[in-house]
């Protein structure tokens, strides 16, 4: 039997929303994602509060999510969609 299916599994990368760190123990990652950081996550970014004429800038923390997908790809020598073809 010649495997003529060689699925690739992808794995997809996301990070979440910037904001502050203090209310970032309840961020969710997006549906299907799982979290890969604790507590209040990665504190990399900056979140913006716009008041009245100015915008204010301070440091936050966001979540790494991430997500396999296994992507159908046929073997080398195979095509079509079921793989079939030489």
């Amino acid at each position: 039997q010649v495997k003529k299916q060689c699925d690739q599994k992808l794995l997809i990368r996301v990070k979440t929303k910037c904001v502050p760190c203090s209310l970032n123990l309840d961020t969710q990652c997006p549906a299907g994602y799982s979290k890969i950081t604790n507590g209040t996550g990665i504190p990399d970014c900056r979140y913006y509060l716009e008041i009245k004429t100015h915008t204010l800038s301070f440091p936050g923390c966001r979540h790494r999510c991430e997500k396999e997908f296994e992507q159908p790809e046929c073997c080398q020598g195979h095509w079509g969609p079921d793989c079939m073809g030489k």
